[in-house]
């Protein structure tokens, strides 16, 4: 994005021009709130990948079924290790042996994640620069732990963790005080919406039901006889599986709070008479429905995506003049900024308010942006990442107490039962703070769409990100004429 783009909606001499602008951004943004209230215009949206999320339910919950009942009170119930007898070891595991210690990491997870949205209204900020301060040193101690618990491959695993959250943090210090602005403002938003925090608390119910069947079906390969890689490869599988289902889950609340946040932010104030009835209803409906498909597709990606593009960004701040390096990092950057415009979360919003399909709603997201020059903002902001300690460190606290009780029970299935029950926490955790996020998201679109709207319910706060905007777009602006400048005297100097 060149940077002259960039400036022209803040610094337009026309005014005129930014009145007509103006009106364009308040006419897109009734008619979001107009869609978002009406179903008329709503389409079943990537129905395929709709079907074939569920058939993977129905497959995995059929499987871990037998592969829990088969362990089950009696070895080989089912009498179907004989189709594995090439890698099968002897163990005397059941499955109620290990049940019980993933019933223990659903009940720290959801303790955790009820604490976090319980104390949402007063303590958030303090529980977040705690996280991000303290998360660095868990990891680190975690990997004392293990290899004192000769758990070498976990050991290195978390040394290396510990490693990269410290460089990351050093990395982005300067941002953190924007971040935790942005965050606090984003808790106020969900604390005036109390009907959010009772559908992330409904979900986490919903979650635990089917950790309960998946856990049934973990605890049964713990305690098979397979040898131990057969144990790892599906165990993989099955956290893969749970990872999509988390994110599933994590992403139908991202679209029902933003379009709650959305209706907010347009109709300006949560006790506006203009508000129509049944919001959070429709936005539930909705979620659940047309735009399900657009949800499953999406929350295939965009976590992956969104962890790699904050690590690129982290390490280019702080390459310095090493030219070679740099080039490597800038390829890298390219082919993920690349993909980001395809997958990222402000597509949820989208989603949410006019039931666009995935990847049309991340591409106008993203052109939104671009246009308006408030991706510059987007950037710099690092509330995803923050929030992403907090989820890491809930389920980290998790993993450390299961695996602490599997320790004593039984030593040499401690990693198995520690790094899955490690993902149990991590995905109710995050479905307490995908509320903020959901938050975060649909301010930034709301900011880019018609900034008027965040300074109708935040005047302040609409000062602050606009200052920002201005010195982040200041700060581009220099790094391309110090780039141009380099090129040009390259050319003369060959």
């Amino acid at each position: 994005m060149s940077d002259s783009q960039s400036r022209s909606p803040i610094s337009s001499s026309s005014s005129s021009s930014a009145n007509d602008q103006n009106v364009s951004r308040s006419q897109r943004s009734g008619d979001g709130g107009q869609t978002l209230a009406s179903g008329s215009s709503r389409h079943w949206r990537d129905i395929f990948w709709l079907a074939v999320f569920m058939l993977h339910m129905v497959v995995l919950g059929f499987g871990l079924t037998v592969l829990g009942l088969n362990r089950f009170q009696k070895k080989d119930r089912l009498n179907i290790d004989k189709y594995a007898a090439g890698i099968t070891e002897h163990h005397e595991g059941l499955t109620e042996d290990y049940w019980p210690m993933y019933a223990v990491a659903g009940g720290v997870g959801t303790v955790l994640g009820c604490a976090w949205l319980l104390l949402l209204g007063s303590r958030a900020n303090q529980m977040m620069k705690f996280t991000v301060h303290i998360l660095t040193t868990y990891l680190a101690v975690i990997s004392v732990l293990c290899f004192w618990g000769e758990q070498f491959f976990w050991g290195v695993v978390f040394a290396i963790g510990a490693a990269l959250q410290f460089l990351y943090i050093i990395s982005v210090i300067d941002r953190l005080p924007f971040t935790m602005l942005v965050l606090r403002k984003s808790v106020k938003m969900v604390w005036s919406l109390p009907e959010v925090m009772r559908v992330a608390y409904a979900f986490m119910f919903v979650m635990l039901l089917w950790m309960g069947l998946w856990s049934f079906g973990a605890a049964g390969v713990v305690a098979s006889s397979l040898g131990e890689s057969g144990c790892w490869w599906l165990l993989v599988v099955l956290s893969v599986s749970l990872f999509w289902t988390g994110a599933v889950l994590c992403n139908t609340v991202h679209v029902i709070v933003s379009g709650m946040v959305f209706l907010v932010l347009i109709h300006g104030g949560r006790e506006a008479s203009s508000i129509p009835p049944n919001s959070l209803i429709k936005s539930l409906q909705y979620a659940v429905t047309t735009s399900f498909g657009s949800i499953c597709y999406g929350s295939l990606f965009t976590a992956a995506i969104r962890t790699l593009r904050w690590e690129i960004r982290g390490v280019r701040s702080k390459i310095g003049n090493n030219e070679c390096l740099l080039c490597c990092v800038d390829f890298l950057f390219h082919l993920v900024e690349t993909l980001v415009r395809f997958f990222n979360k402000y597509a949820y919003v989208q989603i949410a308010v006019y039931g666009k399909s995935f990847n049309h709603s991340a591409r106008d997201a993203w052109e939104l942006f671009q246009s308006t020059g408030v991706e510059a903002l987007v950037a710099y902001d690092c509330s995803g990442a923050v929030l992403l300690m907090g989820t890491l460190m809930g389920g980290l606290v998790t993993g450390t107490c299961t695996g602490v009780w599997t320790w004593f029970e039984s030593r040499d299935r401690v990693s198995m039962v520690g790094s899955t029950a490690m993902l149990m926490g991590m995905v109710l955790v995050g479905l307490a703070m995908v509320v903020v996020e959901s938050a975060v998201t649909s301010i930034y679109i709301c900011y880019a769409e018609d900034p008027l709207l965040i300074h109708r319910w935040d005047a302040e706060f609409f000062n602050q990100m606009s200052e920002m905007l201005h010195q982040r777009l200041q700060h581009r602006s220099a790094r391309a004429r110090e780039v141009l400048t380099h090129t040009r005297l390259d050319a003369h100097s060959a």
